[in-house]
């Protein structure tokens, strides 16, 4: 049997143990905490020799042949050093392509160095060159350096401008209307970059049905570039025949103008009432055969007794006609004029002649 003694022992024991499992080990390095509120790196266009206002691109002009220069600015505001990738293209952050033909600035764009290292609480300028083909044509050339880094990309637009005329030209093609949407597909086919504009008519059988001033689209139309846009018309017609025009403008004096035929039919209410009207139409002739008399068929007359194209006698049957010689073999005459007795005398001397003569 244990003693008190050895009971309070072990109490004392067991508290001892659960006091050292909760005191943390001498010298156990704990994790820094995350440092939530540190603003992310930025890349943008480096700022000019003094120091103020910032770019919210590129802008560079040459004729074609010379090489120009830049710098691109990324900034670390973090606790950590930031490496990031630097790049040219030809498309946009998004992926979006500048140009028809896949040129452009970015193309032609060579940084210093592909991969950069910021420290903390610091901005690298990063020298680039943009050298312009001997062969570019002139106008806009736009492109972006593109700048990743850990989980982030980001698109610094340029805008490169090749010295030569320029050629501003805009067509409007694919007009169709679909429900209450009229879409067509504007066409950038000079060299230079376009705002365009656009004006929008519909004529209908009875009068203008829509009209739309001039105004300008929210879109750049790079050289090349084809943009496939909506305009909509929510006051569409229920029966008409329209003929829809579309005329754009831009700077420069690039215009387009293209039209399209739009028929508008309230299909639902004319399947209905023509199916109504074949219904009555099936209905009324079924009910005009069932009235009409059926005509004689050619074996009803020798079901019933006759013959086909005999007429009724009276007084007699078909068949009963008298035959030629009937007259002189009873005595009468042809056209049976005598009285019976006679005819009856007749037969008698004709019988008494015969046995005679046997």
């Amino acid at each position: 049997m244990s003693s008190p003694t050895g009971h309070a022992a072990r109490l004392a024991l067991a508290v001892l143990l659960c006091a050292l499992a909760m005191t943390p080990v001498a010298g156990a390095a704990t994790p820094p905490a995350p440092d939530r509120g540190a603003a992310p790196w930025t890349a943008r266009p480096a700022v000019g020799g003094s120091g103020t206002g910032g770019r919210p691109y590129f802008y560079l002009e040459g004729p074609p042949g010379t090489v120009l220069q830049d710098r691109l600015s990324v900034t670390n505001p973090g606790r950590a050093p930031v490496t990031v990738r630097l790049s040219g293209s030809g498309v946009r952050a998004g992926g979006e392509g500048v140009t028809g033909g896949g040129a452009g600035a970015g193309n032609w764009l060579r940084t210093a160095a592909e991969k950069v290292t910021v420290p903390a609480r610091t901005r690298a300028d990063v020298p680039f060159t943009v050298t312009v083909p001997a062969g570019a044509t002139p106008g806009d050339h736009p492109g972006t350096i593109v700048v990743r880094g850990g989980d982030r990309t980001v698109g610094v637009p340029v805008r490169l401008r090749v010295g030569g005329p320029t050629l501003a030209a805009l067509t409007v093609e694919d007009v169709t209307v679909s429900g209450r949407a009229i879409h067509y597909t504007l066409v950038n086919r000079g060299n230079t970059v376009l705002a365009p504009r656009i004006a929008v008519r519909a004529d209908g059988v009875f009068g203008t049905l829509l009209r739309r001033g001039d105004r300008t689209l929210p879109v750049r139309v790079r050289p090349g570039q084809r943009v496939r846009l909506t305009e909509p018309w929510r006051d569409v017609p229920a029966l008409d025949s329209a003929t829809v025009r579309l005329r754009v403008t831009a700077a420069g004096g690039a215009h387009g103008e293209a039209t399209a035929r739009a028929v508008f039919v309230p299909w639902a209410p004319l399947t209905a009432g023509a199916l109504l009207v074949l219904g009555a139409a099936g209905a009324g002739t079924y009910a005009y055969r069932r009235r009409r008399p059926r005509d004689r068929r050619p074996d009803d007359e020798e079901r019933f007794g006759g013959v086909p194209g005999d007429e009724e006698r009276p007084g007699g049957s078909p068949g009963d006609e008298e035959r030629p010689g009937d007259e002189e073999r009873f005595g009468g005459s042809p056209d049976g004029a005598g009285p019976p007795g006679d005819r009856q005398h007749s037969r008698s001397r004709h019988v008494a002649k015969a046995g005679a003569e046997s």
